[in-house]
């Protein structure tokens, strides 16, 4: 018998990822690879990332077809843009787009389009467990990645999101932040799962961070500058790091609870490659109706575009 299954493509600057669902919204598959950076590099050029998601899309391909046995795909979704707003665009989305198209003429499937942003909420909704629960009604998103930085009122809109930013960083992403200040102590870009591991293993004292919240806007910056200069008068990586992740999840936490005051009981849910942070989930957990997604979901994937395409479809 064949099964059908709905595929999800979604190049980002960091990450190509491929993700199948099947009829009953359950995610089967979902691989992804990093793109190469170089050491001491705090990011990508554009040029870069697209020629990275064309050397990895076969690669990532070649790994599908054991899952793709049997299977038909009924309808494959992509991620076109960063966001949902006018004029966000990157290069790298193309290459998904055409990867996207080809597969579609070639299996009589039609394609659907949906932001970056919006498969992180669908796929965090999903690993949360509240998918069913949230999906028709409005709640509050953090997007909190290497590129944004944001808070997102999220309403229905047919089968994608609409969504309102209530709070932003006014400079920097936590995802560049932290980015910078591993990359200043030598970790290998993207430096939050290693800058984790090394802030696991700091067991003193910390200053109270100066972080700079008015509202539900912060600024960033100026955490780059401060992790050096404690790096230059302890050269201890373990300290630097809890005080980089302490002064994000600092920063986080004033940002909620200022968005607590208008939404007292609104849904909270936490997405984006730099929540996957155990100490940033932790720390925010103690808020009511707060719900974080695994790591897998967290960082860049395709898993949401493709429940977003099936969702789409049916």
């Amino acid at each position: 018998m064949t099964n059908k299954v709905y595929l999800g493509i979604d190049t980002s600057n960091y990450t190509t990822s491929l993700a199948i669902c099947n009829e009953d919204g359950k995610i089967i598959a979902n691989i992804k690879k990093l793109l190469d950076v170089k050491d001491g590099e705090k990011g990508l050029r554009q040029s870069d990332a697209v020629f990275s998601h064309i050397k990895n899309l076969p690669i990532l391909s070649s790994e599908l077809a054991s899952v793709m046995e049997n299977c038909e795909i009924e309808a494959v979704g992509v991620s076109t843009t960063p966001r949902d707003v006018e004029g966000s665009y990157m290069p790298c989305f193309l290459v998904g787009r055409a990867t996207a198209m080809t597969v579609a003429a070639t299996h009589g499937a039609p394609v659907y389009a949906f932001s970056h942003q919006a498969g992180h909420i669908m796929a965090a909704l999903y690993s949360c467990g509240m998918e069913n629960d949230l999906i028709d009604k409005e709640f509050i998103a953090f997007h909190v990645s290497g590129g944004t930085t944001e808070a997102l009122y999220v309403k229905p809109n047919g089968n994608t999101f609409a969504v309102d930013i209530i709070g932003a960083t006014a400079d920097i992403s936590a995802g560049q932040a932290i980015d910078r200040a591993g990359v200043m102590m030598g970790l290998k870009f993207p430096c939050g799962k290693e800058l984790e591991k090394l802030a696991n293993t700091y067991e003193g004292k910390l200053p109270k961070p100066k972080i700079c919240v008015k509202g539900s806007e912060c600024n960033l910056s100026g955490l780059e500058n401060i992790a050096e200069k404690l790096y230059k008068e302890t050269n201890d990586k373990a300290y630097v790091a809890a005080y980089v992740l302490n002064f994000v999840s600092q920063t986080l936490i004033a940002i909620t609870e200022n968005i607590r005051t208008n939404h007292p009981t609104i849904p909270i849910v936490y997405a984006g490659g730099v929540m996957s942070n155990k100490l940033l989930q932790s720390n925010l957990a103690k808020y009511e109706n707060t719900y974080f997604a695994t790591p897998e979901f967290s960082a860049d994937n395709a898993a949401g575009i493709a429940l977003l395409a099936r969702k789409s479809h049916q």
